[in-house]
């Protein structure tokens, strides 16, 4: 501290050179400025590593991520794939009734009735039950 106050005294009274302060000064300016840059290049040399630590990590991730998408696209596939099948023959099998029911007339399909209630007795009384009972529940609904 002394040293500091000879200098600012010389400065201050005395010999009119300012040598000393100038140089203080320039010594002070130099080590905030190597300070600085050490501090930079210490936050660079940081935010770099902490760039490739996330970048790896990323990379570590990108597989696992990959096959899960890759497993859930499968399964997507799977099922849109019987969904697709599905819809598909159910339009067929309403493309096939249209056909049908062009190609025929009334006496032409009260035949083909009548040889399936002949061939399949059992299940021909069921689906007059259940024909029947969904008759009756619109009637009554409607009522």
């Amino acid at each position: 501290m002394d040293d500091n106050y000879q200098q600012d005294s010389g400065h201050k009274y005395g010999d009119g050179s300012g040598s000393g302060t100038s140089s203080a000064a320039s010594g002070t300016a130099a080590r905030l400025k190597e300070q600085i840059s050490e501090t930079a290049a210490d936050v660079k040399e940081r935010v770099s590593d902490f760039g490739r630590r996330t970048a790896d990590k990323i990379d570590a991730s990108r597989g696992p991520a990959a096959e899960s998408l890759n497993r859930t696209a499968s399964a997507l596939h799977a099922k849109s794939d019987r969904v697709a099948s599905a819809a598909h023959a159910t339009a067929d099998k309403l493309q096939a009734t249209a056909e049908y029911v062009r190609d025929h007339d009334f006496k032409e399909m009260a035949e083909d009735v009548t040889e399936l209630v002949k061939r399949y007795p059992g299940q021909s009384l069921a689906a007059a039950a259940i024909l029947g009972f969904l008759l009756a529940r619109v009637m009554r609904s409607s009522d």
